[in-house]
């Protein structure tokens, strides 16, 4: 009887799923893989580096970046569902593979909850509205004044239809009922000289892009698109200061597998919690022009709700289509 009892367990234990047998052991006790669904240098990409060095420091295991760009998302979580769901592999990216992709992509057939689970919203960057000087634009509200003035007169430029972005002007037109014409570009090191060079009179964009175009007054810097003035230009109006709510600012953010171990997906979050407290994760996110947040997997669920219904009105009316 107690041989087949012994029989019984090994049987088990070798039926067992993965992570099953790791319950019993300290996460992480292998090497973390952080998909980033972009090329390296990016924004996601760089949040992605900064975090995972330190908590490479705390935990006392490697969390190694991989980069897979391709499709907007869907190459990166294509990838997370092919390896093993053991909690050691995550998805480190912007909300516009959730948000975003599924309007232009019709492969992008995955959700959250259903298909991937919210960890924590590690940092938010907010984009910042920017003028020429020919534009003679100089606030918030001398712009919507000017372009007001003159429908279909101005343009502006993005990184690329469908990008934050471009679905952050459309969404300030739709809500301002504004006339401007669009100039897609691919990505700021296109768009930003563009602006610079005078091709276009207004875009979105983070703020390290301009910095050096301000001080030489190549550039004026309008507005940002976060909620609340951001702590990198304090004495920039935030655009929610005349359209309440409106927030469109980057969330980078992790986010796991469907079925990842529930203790995992804690544990991870409160890590990043802790590490992005780190004086010199602070630093080093802030240079980048990136606020630390930190957050619990609920908390960050909630944001992914609001920017999906935010971008889904904003893709509307930009009129985005899928495979655009």
């Amino acid at each position: 009887m107690k041989r087949r009892a012994l029989a019984a367990m090994a049987l088990g234990m070798a039926l067992a799923p993965s992570w099953a047998l790791a319950q019993g052991q300290a996460f992480p006790n292998k090497p973390v893989k952080f998909i980033v669904p972009y090329a390296a240098g990016g924004l996601p990409d760089s949040v992605a580096r900064i975090v995972a060095q330190k908590l490479t420091e705390r935990l006392g295991q490697p969390f190694v970046i991989d980069n897979k760009p391709g499709g907007n998302g869907v190459v990166s979580y294509q990838n997370l569902v092919s390896a093993p769901n053991d909690g050691y592999t995550f998805i480190v990216s912007d909300g516009s593979m959730l948000s975003i992709t599924p309007q232009i992509n019709k492969n992008a057939q995955y959700t959250l909850g259903k298909d991937l689970m919210a960890v924590s919203l590690i940092a938010r960057s907010p984009l910042f509205l920017v003028a020429h000087p020919k534009s003679g634009v100089k606030n918030l509200q001398d712009f919507l004044a000017r372009v007001k003035e003159k429908p279909g007169h101005y343009t502006y430029g993005s990184s690329g239809i469908g990008s934050s972005h471009h679905l952050t002007m459309e969404a300030l037109k739709a809500e301002m009922k504004l006339d401007l014409r669009h100039i897609p570009f691919r990505g700021s090191g296109q768009s930003v000289p563009a602006l610079v060079g005078g091709q276009v009179d207004f875009l979105f964009s983070a703020l390290p892009s301009m910095l050096g175009f301000v001080k030489n007054n190549q550039v004026t810097l309008i507005a940002s698109n976060d909620s609340k003035r951001s702590n990198q230009a304090p004495d920039v109006p935030a655009i929610a200061e005349v359209l309440p709510k409106f927030d469109f600012s980057v969330a980078i953010g992790v986010l796991a597998r469907a079925g990842t171990p529930p203790d995992i997906v804690k544990k991870l979050s409160d890590e990043i919690a802790q590490a992005v407290k780190a004086p010199e994760v602070i630093e080093k996110l802030t240079t980048a022009g990136i606020e630390a947040v930190g957050s619990t997997p609920d908390a960050y669920a909630k944001v992914i709700e609001l920017e999906n219904a935010a971008m889904a009105k904003a893709g509307k009316a930009a009129d985005l289509k899928a495979d655009q």
